[in-house]
């Protein structure tokens, strides 16, 4: 009997869907500074596999951490999570 681990799993907003397949998503978090307790934002991204091309530019979005698509994709989406808003 084997154990899976938990997969990490990651929220945020689609920067960039022009790739096949592929959504660039934005995630971002907050931390207080441990000496100036200021209030940092640090954004990092991820290139997430989007089997279907669902996934628009602004989409709020959850992805899933798994095994290697290609030479920098380690992610999927899981799920979307709230449509942009459209500029009107």
């Amino acid at each position: 009997m084997t154990i899976m681990a938990k997969r990490k799993v990651r929220e945020g907003v689609v920067a960039s869907d022009k790739m096949d397949k592929t959504v660039v998503v934005a995630v971002i978090r907050s931390f207080r500074h441990p000496l100036y307790k200021r209030t940092i934002r640090r954004t990092v991204t991820f290139k997430a596999h989007d089997e279907k091309n669902e996934c628009k530019t602004g989409d709020r979005v959850r992805i899933v951490e798994t095994r290697p698509m290609s030479a920098t994709k380690r992610w999927r989406l899981l799920e979307i999570v709230e449509r942009a808003k459209l500029a009107q």
